[in-house]
């Protein structure tokens, strides 16, 4: 079992397979896309299946797959039926943006993995391709309908942009009423690499949820886990459920329980802190479950308390870029 240096139970890992994406969301990166890994930079799939082997071993139950895009990654299912064999491991989930998943989704349900977070930031067409600088909308609706359709527990995640989609949380909530599907409203972070700064946000989960209140003010609170990072809500009559995530407010640390190593093997304790080591090089060499898992331990045992903490003590984490760090 890991248990951190502020005695929090650390079961969930986030885990990367790539930095890449086949969008450019202007709020994660720049038009131009980022500085990507090289090949040789990224772990192997046997790689990523023997550090998720031992990171089990060491008490976690939970791994999210995550990018960059998952799916851009041709080898992906290979892992993912790995895992779906990997005794101990009670939940795989996979967060993706639904522009490629289509040919996996069979697939998918065969091996149980039946948990996707789909990223999504608009359900007006014009503002979607606006955001993601791409033209992808009608695949991204029609594979969210199949996964909806098809029996996976699907979760919508919209980050609250000023200026550009809130025009669109309402709508979005419309989804709700007729599907059983989760839509989350996160609010917007600093990790675009680079290209734009700030201190504050317009759109935090409280207005968030003032705005929703004018639309629907009879929505109530569901309960949710202690360690969900989402505060969720139900609109009487409606099918599914919405919640925000108080991503910048960080409302969410003192219950946290997630780890996250990125594609090319930092790992990260928090967010808001840069990586605390990198386990490549440990991985490919002799004695290297040992020494993995003493390095896990290092890295657990001296933990942020906060995201503000680690923001503090860590000047330009936000220079980083979220397709860089495990979205």
């Amino acid at each position: 079992m890991l248990i951190d240096n502020h005695n929090r139970k650390i079961n969930y890992l986030r885990l990367a397979v790539t930095d890449r994406c086949n969008l450019r969301c202007n709020y994660c990166m720049p038009a131009e896309g980022a500085d990507f890994a090289k090949n040789d930079k990224l772990f192997t799939i046997d790689e990523l299946s023997r550090l998720s082997e031992i990171l089990v071993s060491q008490g976690i139950d939970k791994i999210r797959i995550t990018g960059g895009e998952p799916f851009v990654r041709k080898d992906l299912m290979v892992l993912l039926r790995q895992l779906a064999k990997l005794e101990g491991l009670n939940d795989i989930s996979v967060t993706t943006n639904a522009t490629v998943i289509g040919p996996f989704i069979d697939e998918l349900k065969e091996l149980g993995i039946l948990n996707i977070n789909v990223s999504m930031d608009a359900i007006n067409r014009e503002t979607f391709e606006k955001i993601t600088r791409r033209d992808q909308y009608d695949t991204v609706h029609n594979n969210i309908l199949r996964l909806i359709t098809e029996g996976f527990n699907v979760r919508i995640n919209f980050i609250a942009l000023e200026g550009q989609n809130t025009e669109d949380i309402i709508p979005m909530l419309e989804l709700t009423r007729h599907f059983d599907v989760s839509v989350r409203f996160l609010e917007e972070m600093p990790f675009n690499g680079g290209s734009k700064t700030f201190d504050k946000i317009a759109w935090d989960y409280k207005r968030i949820l003032e705005f929703v209140r004018e639309a629907y003010p009879d929505y109530y609170k569901l309960d949710s886990p202690e360690t969900s990072t989402s505060i969720n809500y139900k609109i009487p009559g409606f099918k599914g459920s919405f919640g925000v995530i108080p991503s910048f407010s960080r409302t969410f640390c003192g219950s946290c329980n997630r780890l996250r190593i990125s594609a090319t093997g930092d790992v990260i304790t928090c967010l808001y802190a840069k990586p605390s080591m990198n386990l490549r090089e440990i991985l490919r060499a002799e004695h290297s479950e040992e020494n993995v898992k003493q390095q896990i331990l290092k890295a657990v045992g001296s933990r942020a308390k906060t995201g503000f903490e680690a923001q503090q003590k860590y000047k330009g984490v936000f220079s980083n870029s979220m397709t860089s760090i495990g979205g």
